[in-house]
């Protein structure tokens, strides 16, 4: 089958999955997966599944990267300014461009940095600002964020994401260790109000830069 014709599969597969808001499914349409899994993985692009990157990293399946994206959308016109913590091979923060009106993406692994440049240069979505940095620290300089999404699993919030949210704001993390949930943070005028959803398998979130 054809890239295009797989990827057309993989909408109405998400569609069947109960993926509902069309903006998440035309995003997920408009970006070429195969391009940022390599040359190797390219037949299995569009399979839901996750699906191996370098130094043990993976890239999510599309299942959960919708159902992510859909969650920090709900009842709102876009992601507004976007911080994605674990850029991975840049996947999700493109993505995550044709939804936001800036993103941001943080990387502590050096040659997976390097290789999602490539893959969006590729893709021709030079418009996402990557940078080498300690995800669990966010980025301050570029603070605050109406939207921070983060592709790795904590036992719990860290502070400094928080602290980095604007009034309004949403964020969307893995929350656990070996049982880990979708959770989603909202910085209310009351405080921050945590949802829980749906059981998934991520890599743990790690400090430092490598």
């Amino acid at each position: 089958m054809t890239s295009q014709r797989t990827r057309t599969r993989m909408i109405e597969r998400l569609r069947e999955q109960g993926i509902r808001d069309e903006r998440v499914l035309t995003a997920m349409a408009a970006v070429p997966r195969h391009i940022f899994v390599g040359a190797a993985l390219a037949h299995r692009a569009y399979e839901d599944t996750a699906l191996p990157l370098i130094l043990g990293q993976t890239i999510s399946q599309p299942y959960v990267v919708a159902r992510m994206i859909e969650l920090l959308l709900a009842g709102r016109d876009s992601l507004g300014k976007t911080l994605e913590v674990g850029a991975g091979c840049g996947y999700q923060a493109a993505v995550l461009g044709t939804l936001s009106r800036q993103v941001f993406a943080v990387e502590r692994l050096a040659p997976l940095l390097a290789q999602a440049r490539e893959n969006l240069r590729t893709a021709k979505l030079s418009h996402v600002r990557l940078k080498h940095a300690d995800g669990m620290a966010g980025l301050p300089e570029a603070a605050p964020f109406d939207t921070i999404i983060v592709a790795a699993a904590a036992p719990s919030v860290p502070q400094a994401l928080l602290n980095q949210l604007a009034p309004g704001g949403r964020l969307m993390l893995p929350v656990g260790t070996i049982d880990q949930s979708l959770c989603l943070f909202e910085r209310t005028d009351k405080g921050c109000v945590e949802t829980r959803f749906d059981p998934v398998r991520f890599v743990p979130l790690l400090p430092g830069v490598e």
